[in-house]
């Protein structure tokens, strides 16, 4: 696990070769928070915000962003993901909103990176469509909660 391996012996960036490497089911799960003001958390509960359905509008954008990430991170692989799922938790006492991405391939290479942009891209598009309301919004917590399939087994992140 130690071993960097985006890297060739010169020291140059490189993509992971994964010819070799088994088609196997891989799964990963991702989340991060959002902290909100009232005002934000009534209007994105209340379906009231100016530039429309927050929470759709996030969900659709993660999901563009999940299956596009490899157009957005060095060297990380195409990937056809078979699903992409995208979900919230609000928490009223905390004024917070919690994005859960799931992605789901076939593949050679895992999609921990394409669960992970998913998540951060949803929580950025709740900001961007109510920072007129609240421009001290702030995404936090943001990690790979599980991930499953491939050579390095099942990992569940403990708390």
């Amino acid at each position: 696990m130690g071993e960097f391996t985006h890297f060739d012996q010169e020291g140059n960036a490189i993509m992971v070769d994964v010819t070799a490497k088994d088609v196997t089911e891989r799964v990963a799960v991702a989340s991060g928070l959002i902290k909100v003001n009232q005002e934000v958390y009534d209007a994105i509960v209340g379906h009231s915000a100016k530039k429309g359905d927050v929470l759709g509008t996030a969900r659709i954008a993660g999901i563009m962003a999940a299956k596009r990430t490899f157009e957005l991170i060095p060297m990380c692989h195409p990937l056809f993901l078979t699903k992409v799922t995208l979900d919230f938790t609000l928490d009223e006492h905390n004024r917070t909103i919690k994005a859960i991405c799931t992605t789901k391939v076939e593949g050679k290479t895992g999609v921990e990176m394409e669960a992970l942009t998913g998540v951060n891209v949803a929580l950025l598009t709740i900001y961007d469509m109510c920072k007129a309301m609240d421009r001290g919004m702030e995404m936090s917590e943001i990690h790979l909660e599980e991930k499953s399939g491939g050579k390095s087994g099942h990992f569940i992140r403990s708390k």
